[in-house]
């Protein structure tokens, strides 16, 4: 059975066909001509116009509807059948076609894993188009808040705490049911409290569950109105909510991966991120570029051996760089006395080799003492396992001093 096509060259009542409507530079034809360039066989959704059945719309114009909506800030299925009635745009794009909210509802739900691809494709079109080079690309993240409460977020510590609390509840409560039970007067008052008390045993099972599941997903927090949220400081405040991390082209700016995750902090993330925009590019970058959160010396180092320049802002170290001085052939440090701090050992936990003065008299006979430490066992630094990544790092652009005369 074929499909149902729109035609945008028929004739209306009105002045003129909906085609003429449509300026030749209007950006919604960017949009059609992108669609039409889509491998549908590789996103998952199958074009068959001789299929057994009742006609369906075209696949492409529902694409062509849920991509241009969302990239407007259409979301709702609601709102795009309206549009589809009153939007010229919108009209010229699906060729006059007006699907209803629920088939723009059961094609995306059907659809949600093809539609997940389509990002994937549109980089490879614009990469055939010269829109992309794919060459250098820059990852930065952002905050979104979640439609969920703080105060039903959990942690481990809370929900032990609160399950005391109850554990103390319930004691109360049985007690009052045993004087009660005494009591000829204490039928009413009976009933309500082991009500209460089927409460709290309830409430003590659903603290328990939600105990039970943070320490075998080994996550921080976990709130019950959006599992997949996390706790994020968001100017200052805490919430819940994501982290949203795009990464662009340098030529025009256009997005090549995004994704959305519930890690608070940007630490970590930058290889992976850049990784999945290769896999999305199909090639490797030459330069990737991301700000001071994302210096991870293990991504820089995973970046660095895939032969990725990266350009990162060097982290400062007020504690202990602009006063000690690595000397890697030797693998000591000097501190601006000259004392020579040498390597004792590692620290698994912080994932770092430490250095400390041989002779604590050394230190304690310093002049810096007591400003460079006030440790009696002298001075000690510790330095991270991939600081030899993070070093070549220091040649980020710097913008150029300007002159007060």
């Amino acid at each position: 059975m074929p499909y149902i096509v729109g035609v945008r060259d028929q004739n209306q009542l009105f002045p003129a066909s909906i085609e003429e409507y449509i300026g030749p530079d209007d950006p919604v034809r960017g949009y059609d001509a992108f669609v039409e360039q889509v491998d549908f066989a590789q996103l998952g959704i199958e074009l068959d116009e001789h299929q057994v059945g009742p006609p369906e719309f075209d696949p492409r114009a529902m694409v062509k509807l849920l991509v241009y909506g969302y990239s407007y800030g259409i979301r709702s299925s609601r709102k795009l059948e309206r549009a589809t009635h009153h939007n010229v745009s919108f009209i010229w794009l699906m060729g006059g076609l007006k699907p209803d909210h629920k088939t723009v509802a059961r094609f995306r739900r059907d659809n949600a894993a093809a539609l997940r691809n389509v990002l994937r494709q549109c980089a490879q079109v614009c990469l055939k188009l010269g829109l992309i080079e794919g060459n250098t690309l820059f990852v930065d993240g952002t905050k979104i808040r979640a439609n969920a409460s703080m105060k039903h977020t959990w942690t481990a510590d809370r929900c032990k705490k609160s399950i005391q609390e109850i554990d103390q509840r319930i004691d109360m409560i049985l007690k009052e049911c045993e004087v009660a039970d005494q009591s000829e007067q204490g039928g009413t008052s009976l009933v309500k409290m082991r009500s209460a008390l089927q409460d709290q045993k309830k409430l003590k099972a659903q603290i328990g569950g939600v105990l039970a599941e943070l320490q075998e997903t080994d996550r921080a927090s976990l709130n019950t109105t959006d599992p997949e949220s996390g706790r994020m400081r968001n100017g200052g405040q805490i919430e819940t909510g994501y982290n949203l991390q795009a990464v662009v082209d340098e030529r025009h700016g256009l997005i090549v991966h995004s994704d959305v995750l519930s890690q608070s902090n940007d630490g970590g993330l930058f290889a992976g991120q850049i990784q999945a925009a290769q896999e999305t590019l199909a090639k490797v970058c030459e330069q990737a570029c991301v700000d001071a959160g994302f210096s991870s010396g293990e991504d820089l180092k995973i970046m660095l051996d895939q032969g990725v320049d990266v350009v990162v802002p060097t982290v400062r170290h007020s504690d202990f760089r602009d006063h000690f001085t690595y000397d890697a052939d030797a693998d000591i440090y000097r501190c601006e006395q000259g004392h020579e701090l040498k390597y004792i050992g590692d620290s698994k936990d912080h994932k770092t080799r430490i250095y400390q003065i041989r002779d604590p008299a050394t230190c304690r006979s310093c002049p810096a003492f007591g400003t460079c430490t006030k440790a009696a066992q002298g001075r000690r630094v510790e330095r991270p396992f991939a600081e030899a990544a993070r070093e070549p790092m220091q040649r980020w652009p710097q913008r150029p001093s300007i002159s007060q005369e």
